[in-house]
């Protein structure tokens, strides 16, 4: 993978460019697999790296059939197979059984790419000349903000079928900086929540609307792995005290006992992530990751503290840096030490609010006040059991996110690189 990619800019940008970047940077993040790796499934909440080119695809092989005039469906089992939740578009096969089918095989999915590829490049050179050209436009967009979703993804995936036997690039970490913890007291009010610009966001950051805010205060930083493992170490994952009743009866179930990615060895903690296996006490200072929302909780209640609600969050992030923050671009494929990205802080002074890893929040993951669906079964259906994320990871592209971005996941899934910080009421 080339080092420091040319980074997607803004919605003015022309969408055959944009096309082309985003679908060939899905492809550089597959390059270092070998043919097996394609179609593993290691688990049923990942998909294997084919189903990922395929689906990417299929979702703008839907555009065409929509917009390309005379346009013949490349295959009707594709159809079936790269289809993912869109009960409009028919019957699909089950996600926990994508990795049971050996065909199509890779070669014929990317033949599948680049046959798509090359009708959506014919459709966009002549969009503006298209009777539905804002349509097809608007579209075109949204499946490129759905193919960075899916790059990210395969990030997650491709850790949990390979972690550190994938040739990452080793791009250098910021240096450490010398950061005060502690908190930042915000003063409450009346606040604006929500996405109110003019370019592109998802219907579920919309309509922005006034809520308010008590005062309160936030974290400076995100929790990291070393004040995690106190917490560890003070016995957290054996207090039922601290733990939801459904997070209780998980973690005996699973017997978990640290992170996804934490390995015990003589006595010690280990961390397994792209660049190898770690002693947990070098990694002190990065974010903890990988945790679910069940164990953020768990934590700050421990902490004598909370988790932040989406609005106080997204308040605490303003003014924050998304280019002075690590994103996929930076290829560190790994957070960065807590501090070392000083330049990204937000107005309030919150370190690494964006990138590195994404946050939990106490906010259940449902419409705001007024939403209008803008695509049918895309994030309305979605609308319930879910929590709020915010601010993105390294394995976030730096051009999809916003401060206002609203990521959701169920609170018990820890394959996602999200960590978090705590909050208290004043």
């Amino acid at each position: 993978m080339a080092a420091r990619e040319s980074e997607i800019q803004s919605t003015d940008q022309p969408a055959s460019e944009m096309f082309e970047q985003v679908r060939a940077r899905t492809m550089r993040i597959v390059a270092p697999l070998e043919i097996e790796d394609y179609v593993v499934q290691t688990a049923p909440f990942m998909s294997p790296p084919r189903w990922h080119l395929g689906h990417t695809t299929w979702f703008f092989e839907m555009l065409l059939k929509e917009f390309a005039s005379g346009y013949e469906v490349y295959s009707e089992d594709y159809l079936f197979y790269f289809n993912s939740y869109y009960e409009r578009f028919g019957a699909r096969i089950e996600r926990a059984r994508r990795g049971a089918k050996s065909r199509p095989t890779v070669r014929e999915t990317v033949r599948y790419r680049d046959h798509v590829n090359g009708e959506m490049t014919k459709l966009l050179q002549t969009a503006a000349d298209h009777p539905r050209s804002g349509e097809l436009l608007s579209l075109t967009r949204l499946g490129l903000e759905h193919e960075m979703q899916h790059q990210e993804l395969l990030v997650y995936d491709i850790k949990h079928l390979l972690c550190d036997r994938y040739a990452a690039p080793s791009a250098t970490a910021p240096a450490a900086f010398q950061l005060k913890r502690g908190m930042a007291e915000i003063e409450g009010g009346l606040f604006e929540l929500g996405y109110s610009g003019s370019g592109f966001a998802y219907d579920n950051e919309k309509p922005a609307h006034t809520v308010y805010l008590q005062d309160y205060a936030i974290d400076l930083a995100p929790v990291s792995n070393g004040e995690y493992q106190a917490f560890m170490e003070d016995g957290g994952y054996r207090d039922h005290r601290l733990w939801f009743s459904d997070a209780w009866s998980l973690i005996q179930q699973e017997g978990w006992q640290a992170p996804m990615y934490w390995e015990a060895e003589g006595g010690q903690w280990l961390i397994r992530d792209f660049h190898g296996l770690h002693d947990a006490r070098a990694r002190a200072d990065e974010p903890v990751s990988h945790v679910s929302y069940y164990e953020a909780s768990a934590y700050a209640k421990w902490a004598g503290k909370r988790l932040p609600t989406e609005a106080e969050w997204e308040k605490a992030a303003g003014g924050s840096s998304a280019s002075a923050s690590n994103f996929f671009e930076n290829e560190l494929w790994g957070a960065a030490p807590i501090g070392s990205l000083h330049r990204g802080k937000s107005e309030c002074g919150c370190h690494q609010m964006l990138g590195d890893v994404w946050e939990w929040t106490m906010s259940d993951y449902s419409p705001y006040p007024g939403f209008k669906c803008e695509f049918d079964e895309y994030n309305d259906k979605f609308f319930v059991g879910q929590m709020v994320l915010r601010g993105g990871s390294f394995a976030t592209p730096r051009s999809h996110i916003r401060t206002t971005y609203r990521n959701f996941f169920y609170p018990q899934e820890r394959w996602v690189i999200a960590g978090f910080r705590c909050a208290k009421t004043i």
